[in-house]
């Protein structure tokens, strides 16, 4: 009887080791006893201060008439600095004719030599917004998450030149 199993288990250990080969990674899961070793590695990452900016446009309207009193509307300028990271928001003057320091103009768009005194405020009616760090710009603390530093416009009573679109480009530039 031993002789008719034997047959049997030498058939049955055939097919058990052709399996093993035909399955690819069952020799992944077996056990090894015959010791480990280890290495160790490091992972590294180097923050630097940083800064980015944004501003939005600032509109005065769009159906202004004469300009007999004040006019004042403000946007935002959003700023973003690693954590810890000190920095200051200016504003240049503009590009509109006449423009220099914390002195602003519009300039006509259509042809007109016109143009529209105006202002750029740190707080509504108060302290001139510019350029010149440690004097007219606003400074913070990064946190690592956006800030959002609002920008006051005024547009004071002035005579009023001849109707046309004005225009001014300002640089909003942070400095850390």
């Amino acid at each position: 009887m031993l002789r008719a199993t034997f047959p049997r288990l030498v058939a049955a250990a055939s097919v058990a080791i052709a399996s093993t080969a035909l399955l690819p990674g069952l020799a992944d899961a077996a056990v090894y006893l015959n010791g480990s070793n280890t290495s160790s590695f490091d992972v590294n990452l180097k923050i630097i201060a940083n800064c980015t900016i944004s501003a939005a446009n600032l509109e005065f309207g769009q159906t202004q008439g004469v300009l007999a009193t004040a006019v004042n509307v403000n946007t935002t300028v959003s700023v973003t600095c690693t954590n810890t990271t000190l920095y200051n928001v200016g504003l240049t003057a503009g590009n509109g004719t006449g423009s220099t320091g914390t002195t602003r103009y519009m300039s006509g768009t259509g042809g007109n030599l016109g143009k529209v005194q105006f202002n750029l405020y740190q707080l509504a009616g108060a302290t001139l917004w510019g350029d010149t760090q440690g004097t007219d710009t606003v400074g913070a603390t990064g946190s690592g998450s956006a800030v959002t530093h609002t920008v006051y416009g005024n547009i004071p009573p002035q005579a009023t030149p001849a109707p046309d679109t004005y225009k001014s480009t300002i640089t909003a530039t942070v400095y850390f």
